[in-house]
């Protein structure tokens, strides 16, 4: 579960030399010295009220605006958020204006983006983006937005999210360790990739040029052809021209990230290799053993369109699949791990079913990239407009766009990893997404169609999940207190995200 902003740990910073210059003195651990924080500090504007860290405090010879909030002194900033949480829109507006402190707490943006979740604006498609969700649900113009001066409001809890939202990804992408670049090739065959690269991940630089939509993709041209077309974007469905208002104007710390998987029959796109395609998947990954399900397959390709600094924090791709992931226009930053790798600042349960990162990507690069970055089965790159990165299954990764863009994205099985995909659907049932609701048993629906159409296939992958059975039980034993139950083997984790939509299932961002 992703925490919101408010609910973060966050220590004391104070600022750089003189005036209202806001930028925290260290964004980070120690781990963090290699970057050029200067640099980065350099690119953060002052905090529009004037909000400053907690740290300044104890630098500030004037008033301290928190001296005046009266018996509500005694609630951590972080509990004050989540009381604010259960105010209407009135009530918080109102409570704002009672002093410098509350004010600066009742404007924060992650609170009335929730109240525009649970509005009637919020179910709507097409409406007018006024530069910030308070502004948006009181239909303020740029104009009717009140300043205050908090400069005499000290607040990490406040002040940080402001930061977050400033960072920019292309910070962190400069001086890739050659040890850590993903690798690089103008295509590969099926043969090359089935033998060699189905458990790694690359980027292919001259695969996907004869796509039609490589030449006539972009955002601008989405907007004159698709403007009424509603696609989804985590919690919300809004028309293309809606969300475009939104890329051009927001200063959300995770800007919200386009990601619609009916996307080809919204557009009525054709996809394949047939007359008039928008496009079709890469030889070079040879067969996809889930087209076996057909109709009755789980999602599988996603159309993604986002702004700089949008994109998916880390997590594994569902159901044990491979993916790749096309870049039409602008550029991805990919950093990415093996399945058994412990990423920092990335806790999983003991069973593997959930995961917390109570960052966003802003601040996870913040305070992790650094220490992730010195870890030797850490691999990083960007994938730019008019290439493909495959993302091989069971592999962590963090995604992040360095600048408007649109991407195309497919999870597949390939045949090398059969096993693996079986062992999830089989030992993993309640961690299975995508499929419709009344598929229950997808491990059963999945081999009953291996034996119809690819019985040597099957059997392969079948005793591969025995043969992993095998060892796992030869190196836990035998457990009295399981009874009759197997024992199960947790080989990953696979990151659902449920945007709210109760018509279908929890999507996975790739």
């Amino acid at each position: 579960m992703l925490l919101p902003s408010h609910q973060r740990q966050t220590g004391s910073r104070a600022l750089k030399g003189e005036g209202d210059r806001s930028q925290p003195l260290s964004h980070s651990k120690a781990g963090n010295s290699n970057h050029d924080d200067s640099s980065l500090d350099s690119s953060i504007p002052s905090h529009p009220l004037g909000i400053k860290p907690l740290g300044n405090k104890y630098f500030s010879s004037g008033e301290d605006a928190r001296m005046l909030l009266g018996t509500l002194q005694v609630l951590p900033d972080e509990m004050l958020m989540q009381l604010l949480e259960y105010l209407d829109p009135r009530a918080l507006r109102l409570f704002g204006y009672t002093c410098k402190f509350l004010f600066a707490c009742c404007v924060v943006d992650d609170i009335w983006k929730t109240i525009f979740l649970e509005s009637d604006l919020g179910k709507k498609s097409c409406f007018e983006w006024r530069g910030s969700w308070r502004a948006t649900v009181l239909h303020l113009s740029p104009e009717q937005n009140i300043r205050v001066d908090c400069s005499n409001v000290f607040s990490d809890v406040l002040h940080r999210p402001f930061v977050c939202s400033h960072v920019s990804p292309r910070h962190y992408t400069k001086n890739i360790p050659a040890a850590n670049e993903i690798a690089r090739f103008e295509d590969l065959s099926y043969d090359e990739f089935a033998e060699s690269w189905s458990k790694k991940p690359f980027i292919l630089t001259e695969c996907i040029q004869s796509w039609p939509v490589t030449k006539s993709w972009t955002v601008e041209s989405f907007l004159s052809q698709y403007a009424d077309v509603v696609f989804r974007a985590e919690a919300v469905d809004w028309s293309f021209a809606t969300y475009s208002q939104y890329m051009r104007n927001n200063q959300d710390e995770s800007p919200l990230y386009l990601f619609d998987r009916k996307f080809a029959e919204k557009m009525t796109l054709k996809v394949g290799k047939e007359e008039g395609a928008a496009y079709w998947k890469p030889d070079c990954f040879g067969p996809d053993l889930f087209e076996l399900l057909g109709a009755e397959r789980p999602a599988h390709r996603w159309l993604i369109i986002g702004p700089e600094r949008s994109g998916s924090t880390f997590h594994k791709d569902p159901n044990a699949t491979s993916a790749w992931n096309a870049v039409i226009q602008g550029a991805k930053y990919w950093i990415m791990f093996p399945p058994l790798a412990s990423v920092p600042g990335v806790f999983v349960s003991r069973d593997s079913s959930e995961v917390t990162s109570p960052l966003s990507i802003a601040e996870w690069l913040l305070e992790f990239h650094a220490e992730a970055r010195k870890l030797p089965e850490c691999r990083e790159g960007i994938c730019q407009a008019g290439e493909i990165l495959h993302v091989p299954s069971g592999w962590w990764h963090l995604v992040v766009n360095l600048e408007d863009g649109i991407a195309l994205t497919q999870n597949f099985v390939p045949e090398s990893r059969l096993g693996g995909v079986l062992s999830f659907l089989k030992d993993k049932a309640d961690q299975v997404s995508g499929f419709e609701r009344d598929i229950s048993d997808a491990y059963g629906l999945f081999v009953g169609r291996l034996r119809e159409e690819r019985p040597g296939l099957l059997e392969e992958g079948l005793r591969q999940l025995a043969e992993k059975k095998r060892r796992w039980d030869t190196v836990v034993g035998d457990d009295d207190s399981a009874g009759d139950q197997p024992q199960k083997k947790s080989t990953g984790f696979s990151f659902g995200f449920g945007f709210g939509d109760e018509d279908e299932d929890e999507d996975e961002i790739p």
